[in-house]
């Protein structure tokens, strides 16, 4: 076939597509005829039994905020690279990245995303699809696909989808259904808003600077907020690319596609970290350091790796700040233990705050019965926000270290870290910031922070389990002694005395869980290659689209109303206990956690002893929480 016949061909074939749309009666807003014209073309110009030109894998160009309008954002045609068509569109509740027009920096919260909710709209990931009562109630003759991959019954919640979406495989493309419940009005929505207290992210602009009275008293003005920059250069994000990197979304349970919701407690796991896993296991394994055979220097090379790449993923100043231990628990023991029993005395005074998991609270106990010292705690207000006109007045010359959190990992509420650590600073204490439940949601800056130490656990930010990270400012750590000992941690040993290792060396006693901090190295990669900032934008507007859908479910009432809220949604629901409504949504594959959350004093200020709650991460998705509620609804209209 000659060239120009293939393009004839080329032509016919994409005019014959046109036709298939218009007879399907599918809107030409959906059409993206360059695409689809250049797809035509790489595959005909490709020889006899040569495949067609692959799609160039460089991230598609931001948009023009000119190109946007009220119904959506075209993206500008790029050649040999065919984009999925929910990409094309501007939904109603949360842009895709690169459709979303830059911000000013006065105002760090986008206040267009999310300012209603239409009663009989759905989001698809081909844009907002607007459907009547009665075609919502006809039923659906769609095969959903998850993940790319064909399912071979279809749920028994779903809407006919336009044809389309077959052109695009794509991630779970239906939507449960909820025309047997009874949909809120726009004004019951927003009446259910003015009855709890307010977001940030769901406030106009201009309330961000208000303060927030509690008890009577006037708030210390409230802090900038510690989302990143809205300003910052938007790379391309695509939810449906990133939930293929993770193959247990693949999963079934009872029937229905596994919808993660449970990742406060811990996250998935990339192929790229399993797989370099495996590729240690296979190539690597070895112990590390002096060992003379090329096996040992493999591996110690990936182990010395990961720790450059954690200081990096910190911004720390160097390798050397950077101590592995099992996970957050075991970090804040190690301070604790190393640093408290040597600089705490008998009437000296701990700080911690009413949101700390049981983690940042008992080895400060089990250290004060221990030294005579007193443990202090920052109370918070009604909407799980610390009041720090009372934390500064706990803070005195006896103040000898303070350890908070900064995100809470039952309420989702963001501390004023930086305002923290500097009041503590000037009364010469020591501060330990807890990062496990922030470090997968939003950038960290130990420097900027000028904490002088920060922990994590690399099973909450998409590495495997078992591994977790201190940070300490290099004083800190030289005026530690060992926590425990053994091999590895020592320079020379006699019967008279041991000379122990400089930092971090000194703090690893023993055969360190090398795979596993090789692999938390591998998951920094994978998230360096998203964009931590691209990651915290995109999980800020599913927490606020997620917000609004909670907010219409009768006698749901959400625990932790922060100003400042991670990807954290603790409720309770009236007429239900917490076990009973983990239990409904698990058997339609939504996964949640129940219970107390290993914070009991935080749930207890809140008037409650358990949530349910369901928590976000960067493969989540609008449609995972279209799920959750529409499940809730029913759960709700059959206990009515």
């Amino acid at each position: 076939m000659s060239t120009s016949d293939r393009e004839k061909f080329a032509g016919e074939s994409t005019r014959r597509m046109e036709d298939t749309f218009a007879a399907q009666n599918v809107p030409t807003s959906f059409m993206n005829v360059a695409a689809l014209t250049e797809m035509a073309n790489e595959f005909f110009r490709a020889m006899p039994g040569q495949a067609p030109a692959q799609p160039s894998t460089e991230p598609m160009p931001a948009l023009r905020p000119e190109t946007l309008s009220a119904t959506g954002a075209e993206v500008p045609s790029a050649p040999s690279q065919p984009v999925p068509a929910y990409e094309t569109r501007l939904p109603q509740y949360g842009a895709s990245m690169s459709a979303v027009p830059a911000i000013p920096s006065s105002q760090a919260i986008p206040n267009e995303v999310g300012t209603g909710i239409a009663s009989t709209e759905r989001r698809t990931n081909i844009g907002t699809l607007s459907l009547s009562p009665e075609q919502l109630a006809a039923p659906s003759t769609a095969t959903p696909q998850y993940c790319a991959q064909s399912m071979t019954s279809a749920s028994p919640f779903s809407i006919p989808m336009p044809p389309f979406e077959a052109a695009f495989p794509s991630f779970e493309m239906t939507l449960p259904d909820l025309v047997q419940m009874p949909l809120p009005t726009e004004d019951e929505v927003n009446a259910a808003l003015a009855s709890v207290s307010s977001f940030y992210f769901l406030e106009d602009a201009g309330a961000l600077s208000k303060p927030v009275a509690s008890a009577g008293k006037p708030r210390v003005p409230e802090q900038p907020s510690t989302l990143p920059d809205l300003k910052l250069p938007r790379n391309q994000f695509d939810i449906a690319s990133v939930r293929r990197d993770f193959p247990i979304l693949n999963e079934r349970v009872n029937g229905h596609p596994l919808i993660w919701l449970d990742n406060a407690a811990t996250t998935q796991k990339p192929q790229a970290v399993i797989d370099r896993l495996k590729y240690f296991y296979e190539h690597e394994n070895s112990n590390i350091h002096r060992a003379a055979h090329e096996l040992a220097a493999r591996a110690t090379d990936a182990y010395e790796d990961a720790r450059t790449k954690v200081a990096h993923f910190l911004n720390a100043g160097s390798s050397k700040e950077i101590v592995f231990v099992r996970g957050a628990t075991e970090a804040i023991n190690l301070i604790a233990q190393a640093w408290g029993r040597r600089h705490i005395q008998q009437g000296d005074e701990i700080i911690i705050s009413w949101i700390e998991h049981h983690a940042n609270i008992v080895p400060w106990q089990m250290l004060a019965a221990e030294k005579g010292a007193k443990l202090r705690v920052i109370p918070v207000d009604d909407d799980g926000q610390i009041l720090l006109d009372e934390y500064e007045k706990l803070l005195n010359p006896r103040t000898r270290i303070v350890s908070f959190t900064q995100v809470s990992n039952a309420l989702g509420t963001v501390t004023p870290a930086h305002q923290m650590v500097q009041m503590a600073h000037r009364y010469g204490a020591r501060v330990l910031v807890d990062g496990a439940q922030a470090v997968s949601h939003m950038p960290i800056d130990v420097q900027s922070l000028d904490c002088d130490f920060y922990v994590f656990s690399g099973h909450k930010v998409f590495a495997p389990t078992g591994i977790g990270v201190v940070y300490g400012k290099p004083d800190a750590l030289e005026e530690m002694p060992p926590w425990q000992g053994g091999g590895n941690m020592i320079a020379d040993v006699t019967f008279e005395k041991t000379v122990y290792q400089a930092p971090p060396s000194r703090f690893e006693a023993g055969t360190g869980n090398i795979a596993d901090a090789v692999g938390l190295g591998a998951a920094i990669d994978y998230l360096d290659h998203i964009g931590m900032a691209n990651i915290a934008r995109y999980e800020h507007e599913l927490l606020v689209y997620a917000t609004r859908g909670l907010l219409t479910i009768p006698g749901l009432r959400l625990i932790g109303t922060a100003k400042e809220k991670a990807g954290v949604l603790s409720f309770v629901l009236e007429g239900f206990k917490t076990e009973e409504v983990g239990a409904a949504l698990n058997r339609e594959g939504i996964a949640v956690r129940s219970g107390h959350h290993c914070a009991q004093p935080s749930l207890r200020r809140m008037g409650v002893e358990t949530s349910v709650r369901p928590s976000l991460a960067l493969y989540n998705s609008f449609e995972d929480i279209d799920a959750l509620i529409a499940a809730l609804h029913r759960l709700k209209n059959l206990g009515a």
